[in-house]
């Protein structure tokens, strides 16, 4: 008998955790719901208006000569199984001379110096730099290492850039990248045009969910975010930026006694660089086209195909633009960089209440059992919650249908299908990172130094190109 009441009461004490958890989740579901939706709501509008359509360029306008010399940054710490394709896959399709690409590097990595030295040939576009520090530092410290030395070249030469271009080591640029960049800067100060994650035939699951989340977010978010007119993060990748614009942060970073442009202190330096713009009285734009053959002018690049790398690499950026964010940058008082910014921030709190929608996953299936047994009946649920609920599972399939569509209309029909089973991948994903940034963020309030957590490349897409190629 008291083994019985033991039961029973352990019954009722899920069923009173099972309230509270339906009542918390689907509260932020539906506000989550609702952000989501707007911006939805936003692009339709502006898709119906043609403000979202995608222009396309002719070759002559993706080969145009640049108007004044740009400058292309790439730090690298142990980069050697990629950097040298991206040095040399740059080579071959940026066909104009006016530019020059730094490399940075570390002494104690003499293999990833060696490989970019293999992919730059004797091409003289190219300055490798070795970092008088031994690596690995940060990226952003290597980066203004690699702005240092583009000072020095200005003053010893007498020339100066026009154009400063961020990438990174595992980039595999399009052909018509500099000269959009390039036409677009002689309107505005900063230009981000689009990433795009490569599909892993390894890795369809981990590898793939970003190809899911960055098709929706650049091919919609950040449309509306610039129709908004809200200050466009950088991705650190197929961004450039006007020299001047780059010298005022650089001024401006050094009356508060950094060093340079870019906040080594700072795990996600390159979103924050592109809300600076905004902030010192720059403009921006998001760019998203078509280049003649129909293919998207964006950086193609493999992303994280382990677990373990890809909730590394979303841990450092839930920290840097949520956790950081937060305490460097404040809060803007414009409605749409306002808005933005807590889209941009929630990568805590969308952790939090994930992981109490698996949990209740978890406590039903238990009560299910019990109610399977014998026990008593499951606790009735009131009508605003059942309202909740259904509005919850209405935004969830609204969802699923947005992610189908817009990963379908890059990837094909297949990647369309696979982006559904994608979601609780996703979802698992976010959730341990999110504990991760939290762990890291409470060992920075405790004076623990902020360090380069890296991802890992492998293997290049510059490759599997030359190898469909050499199998057709």
């Amino acid at each position: 008998m008291e083994a019985t009441d033991a039961i029973a009461q352990a019954i009722m004490a899920l069923q009173a955790i099972e309230q509270e958890l339906l009542l918390f989740a689907a509260f932020w579901f539906l506000v989550g719901a609702l952000d989501d939706i707007g911006v939805d709501l936003c692009w339709l509008w502006l898709k119906l208006t043609g403000r979202a359509h995608v222009p396309r360029i002719t070759r002559q306008e993706a080969a145009a000569p640049l108007r004044g010399r740009a400058a292309i940054l790439i730090a690298a710490w142990q980069e050697a199984e990629v950097i040298g394709h991206t040095v040399g896959h740059a080579l071959s399709s940026w066909r104009q001379a006016d530019f020059t690409l730094y490399v940075g590097c570390y002494a104690n990595d003499p293999a990833t110096i060696a490989a970019a030295m293999s992919g730059a040939g004797d091409d003289t576009r190219v300055r490798i730099i070795i970092h008088e520090s031994a690596g690995p530092t940060t990226k952003a410290d290597c980066l203004n290492r690699l702005y240092a030395g583009l000072c020095e070249d200005e003053r010893r030469h007498g020339y100066r850039f026009r154009s400063v271009v961020l990438h990174d080591s595992e980039d595999m640029v399009h052909p018509a990248e500099l000269a959009v960049i390039d036409s677009a800067l002689g309107d505005v100060d900063y230009v981000q045009l689009p990433v795009r994650p490569e599909p892993q035939q390894g890795s369809p699951w981990v590898a793939g969910h970003y190809s899911d989340e960055f098709t929706e977010s650049h091919a919609k978010a950040l449309i509306v975010r610039d129709a908004l007119g809200a200050a466009i993060p950088a991705a650190g990748v197929g961004c450039g930026f006007s020299r001047e614009m780059i010298a005022r942060i650089a001024r401006l970073r050094r009356a508060e006694g950094a060093a340079a442009p870019f906040a080594a202190e700072c795990l996600t330096e390159d979103y924050e660089l592109g809300l600076l713009v905004r902030r010192h009285g720059g403009t921006s734009r998001f760019l998203r086209l078509r280049d003649a053959e129909g293919d998207l002018v964006a950086t193609r690049a493999y992303f994280p195909a382990r677990l373990e790398d890809a909730v590394r690499q979303k841990a450092r950026w839930i920290h840097g633009i949520a956790f950081q964010g937060w305490d460097r940058l404040g809060w803007s008082r414009s409605i749409a960089d306002l808005w933005m910014a807590t889209r941009d921030r929630r990568g805590p709190l969308t952790a939090i209440v994930l992981a109490c929608g698996y949990a209740l996953i978890v406590i039903e299936g238990v009560l299910a059992m019990a109610w399977f047994a014998g026990a008593r009946p499951q606790m009735a649920i009131s009508p605003v919650l059942r309202t909740m609920l259904a509005l919850c599972f209405c935004s969830f399939v609204w969802r699923m249908l947005v992610r189908f569509a817009f990963t379908a209309r890059e990837y094909g029909l297949g990647e369309g299908l696979r982006a559904l089973p994608r979601i609780p991948v996703a979802n698992v994903i976010a959730i341990i990172a999110g504990r991760r940034a939290l762990a890291a963020y409470l060992r920075s309030l405790r004076g623990a130094t902020v360090s380069w957590e890296k991802t890992r490349h492998d293997a290049h897409p510059v490759t599997a190109v030359a190898g469909g190629a050499a199998a057709r």
